[in-house]
């Protein structure tokens, strides 16, 4: 870039305004006589002339400087400056050049440490939340914003937090106190616990930027000159922690009160055995049946127990895998096939072709249809059918409650795949329904034992769906049969279907 000429008008009366004393000392001696008035012009304006040059001069190398300053500002990739000049403007010119690669080289360090530390707020896996002075949330990471959604940014943490005791501890730790560590629950989709850590942050901003961010509403103290109070919040997920404290001591509860009347009839056949019916082999042959029945049902017992345990610890992480429904469904039917020929009972599977795959874990489902399915095969009568139906449903599920919206991704308006499993046994009364899922809860307690239940299957089938963020419903008619609907979200990625299958 040329440097511009300055306009000749405004160099000659910068050159004049220069030479006014010199000007004004020619003009007194003219008037008092002391040199002739064509000499004292002749004089001024030579010494004009010689301003007006040495002032483009200086103009032209002021100018250069400006226009390479100019020209590194617009593009950091400028080219060196200019060699024309003096030998100062060009001295000038490259320490300038050299100063503006350094301040650059520095901008790109610090930016680089700017993403580094970004990258590594979004990653963390505990959600991070800072908070200003007003409560207003002003950084959320990824955690935070899967957690309490994408809204959670430019608002008060109470549209988003709504737990008094949170809430309480930032109002604190912002007027002034120390840091303070408490825990808190989120009842849905899934009840979890988290333990939270309040403490003060205190940013450092430059002095326009804190007289800005400075308010006083009669509700937090004013920030300090120069500073800007925040609050940091960072949440640690206990939920599978005080689940499992609450499962040794369910389990414990539980084992004892379920297992203590088959170890005493254990305890009691043995001591029968090794006394009165020592010699009598017809004895050992019955108690010893009715002993391998009772060890059957303890070690069924302990095996649910335990699975249960096994679900609840994973409750709150959903699964991430797709599962073939009717995949699951073929082979849950092909294991129970003998089981339903013994009693006469027929399966069938009525299916529509091209069925999406759902979200789930494949081990899991397998054993929600398998507790179904065998369930219905012990309580329909014999010589009936047992009918699993799927189909695909909208979000909200129609059952003996109500209408219900379903939870999660599996919402109103969310596709779902719904598997309804009927009987046709002798039906469940409405006040018994509600209850079904409690762990060890029987209708018949009686009727249940003989047939081999340990009162968990149904406990295990609701705890697998609320993993999944589905749904179980339950319909039934004494005298009827009962339907046990599951609910299960469809995978986002099927928008091609499975492929068509044979309705068996």
């Amino acid at each position: 870039m040329s440097p511009k000429v300055m306009p000749p008008l405004r160099l000659i009366l910068a050159a004049a305004l220069m030479l006014a004393p010199l000007l004004g000392a020619l003009a007194l001696l003219v008037r008092h006589g002391e040199i002739a008035p064509g000499l004292a012009i002749g004089g001024a304006l030579l010494a004009l002339a010689g301003a007006v040059l040495t002032l483009r001069f200086y103009y032209l190398d002021v100018r250069a400087v400006a226009d390479c300053v100019t020209q590194l500002a617009e593009d950091p990739d400028a080219a060196p400056p200019p060699t024309a000049g003096s030998g100062p403007v060009r001295a000038l010119t490259a320490s300038v050049a050299r100063l503006h690669r350094v301040m650059a080289r520095r901008t790109e360090q610090v930016q680089a440490q700017l993403e580094a530390n970004e990258s590594i707020i979004e990653a963390l896996h505990d959600p991070f939340v800072l908070v200003a002075f007003d409560r207003t949330v002003v950084r959320a990471n990824q955690a935070a914003r899967g957690l309490f959604g994408e809204r959670i940014l430019g608002r008060d943490l109470a549209a988003s937090l709504r737990n008094p005791s949170v809430l309480e501890a930032v109002d604190a730790v912002l007027g002034g106190a120390a840091s303070r560590n408490l825990e808190f629950s989120l009842p849905v989709p899934v009840e979890r616990m988290f333990e939270v850590r309040v403490k003060p942050f205190q940013r450092r901003l430059p002095q326009p930027v804190a007289a800005a961010a400075d308010r006083d509403d009669g509700e937090f103290p004013p920030p300090e000159p120069g500073s800007s109070k925040m609050v940091i919040l960072t949440l640690h997920d206990i939920t599978a922690l005080r689940r499992s404290e609450q499962m040794r001591a369910d389990f414990i509860a539980n084992a004892s009160h379920e297992l203590r009347t088959p170890l005493s009839s254990l305890l009691g056949f043995i001591e029968t055995l090794r006394g009165p019916a020592r010699e009598d082999l017809d004895a050992h042959e019955r108690f010893l049946s009715i002993m391998h029945d009772q060890a059957s049902r303890m070690a069924r017992l302990v095996n649910d127990l335990l699975s249960l345990s096994r679900i609840e610890l994973d409750e709150h992480m959903p699964p991430a895998g797709t599962v073939d429904v009717l995949d699951r469904l073929d082979s849950v039917m092909a294991s129970l096939e003998l089981k339903a020929a013994s009693r006469r009972i027929r399966l069938t599977l009525e299916a529509p072709d091209g069925l999406p795959p759902v979200i789930g874990d494949e081990d899991q489902l397998t054993q929600v249809f398998q507790n179904l399915v065998s369930n219905a095969i012990k309580y329909t009568r014999e010589g009936t059918d047992v009918t699993i139906a799927v189909s695909v449903a909208d979000g909200t599920v129609v059952g003996f409650a109500g209408m219900v919206p379903l939870p999660g991704r599996g919402g109103r308006g969310h596709p779902m795949v719904a598997v309804a499993v009927r009987d046709q046994g002798d039906g469940i009364a409405r006040t018994h329904l509600p209850r079904l899922t409690e762990r060890f809860y029987r209708v018949d307690a009686a009727r249940s034992r003989a047939m081999g239940g340990t009162g968990l299957g149904l406990a295990i089938v609701k705890h697998i769906l609320n993993r999944h963020r589905g749904r179980l419903t339950i319909e039934s008619e004494v005298g009827v049969g009962s339907t046990f609907t599951v609910y299960l979200p469809v995978a986002e990625s099927a928008e091609a279907s499975i492929p068509a299958r044979r309705q068996a």
